[in-house]
């Protein structure tokens, strides 16, 4: 198996690639997918309301035959939805951006596994002792909501290097075979990705927000605190759009004095409204203003330049990431 890791090893992967939660877009399908080509995919359960956990994670269950993990966002009181998980049979849960020691005596008499994400060498130092599995090293090019404090080529060495022997794995502007390879020179045991990802076939992200990751440059993308509704004082990388722009032109108002901080962009799958200042990404069967909710996208945007499915994604990883191996190696003994 080529890139035969720690990581690849436990769970039983073909490839050293985790997908991220991606909101409404790790549907059981793609979850599915991920899993049929030897990768490993995070689902969200901050969108998931309480009482539909359970029905959620079941079929997202029967699709994966159980080969999926869950993320917990740690703003909120997740007790309830981590006890849905754990009924449900899941054992690897994904924790950030919050305190998750309390989590942690659960999950582990259940036998489950414990993945951190975190952004400083200071959270690499505490993971053992709080009884983490696998440390997340999210760079600060990341796509979505952010924790680290720093670019992932300098922080993912000093996070290893601080780790006391944890196995870590690199999140943040990584899309390609190359990336993998850089990350596993790094240390990295593996690779977190979301934005690839999201410009997937399988995913369940709206049709327009993965053509716009596939024509983002950086220098669309932005990092703010605008789509705060659910999560405030959270910064985030997301691609300009009418919301954000409106904003811009408008002086760039503080919350509560924003421009249409009251318009209603879409609903729910419940019916619940959408507003326009809300954290939900697009899904694939949103109607009304899908492009004006926030469109998650990291650095690797520039990475990607075609909607392909899931299989596609990993094997081409892979198969990069040998060429550009060989060829380092070729140049090493050219020297």
């Amino acid at each position: 198996m080529p890139f035969e890791t720690i990581l690849t090893k436990s769970l039983g992967l073909k490839a050293p690639i985790i997908a991220a939660p991606l909101g409404r877009g790790s549907s059981a399908d793609f979850l599915a997918s991920v899993s049929r080509a030897g990768g490993f995919g995070f689902v969200a359960l901050m969108h998931m309301p309480e009482d539909t956990v359970a029905s959620e994670l079941s079929a997202i269950s029967r699709a994966t035959n159980g080969h999926f993990g869950v993320n917990l966002t740690l703003i909120v009181d997740q007790r309830k939805r981590l006890d849905a998980a754990l009924a449900a049979g899941v054992r690897h849960f994904s924790m950030w951006h919050g305190d998750l020691a309390e989590h942690i005596p659960a999950i582990k008499e259940a036998g489950g596994q414990v993945f951190w994400t975190i952004g400083s060498v200071e959270d690499a130092r505490r993971a053992r002792q709080l009884g983490v599995d696998w440390i997340v090293a999210q760079g600060r090019e990341a796509g979505g909501h952010l924790v680290g404090s720093a670019p992932i080529m300098s922080l993912l060495p000093a996070i290893v290097d601080a780790a006391d022997g944890l196995p870590v794995i690199a999140a943040g502007g990584i899309a390609d075979g190359r990336g993998l390879l850089a990350a596993l020179s790094l240390g990295a045991c593996g690779v977190w990705m979301g934005t690839r990802f999201v410009a997937s076939r399988e995913s369940a992200n709206h049709p327009g927000y993965k053509d716009k990751v596939v024509e983002a440059t950086a220098a669309d993308l932005v990092e703010t605190k605008l789509f705060d509704s659910g999560w405030q004082n959270s910064p985030h990388r997301v691609i300009r759009n009418s919301t954000y722009e409106s904003w811009i032109k408008s002086g760039q108002p503080a919350n509560g004095r924003r421009p249409g901080e009251a318009d209603v962009i879409s609903r729910f799958p419940n019916g619940k409204p959408l507003l326009r200042y809300d954290v939900a990404a697009p899904w694939a069967a949103m109607e009304g203003e899908w492009e004006a909710g926030p469109l998650y996208a990291g650095a690797s945007t520039q990475l990607v330049h075609q909607i392909l499915p899931v299989d596609d994604i990993l094997a081409g990883i892979v198969d990069q990431a040998e060429r550009e191996l060989a060829r380092v190696s070729r140049l090493h003994k050219a020297s």
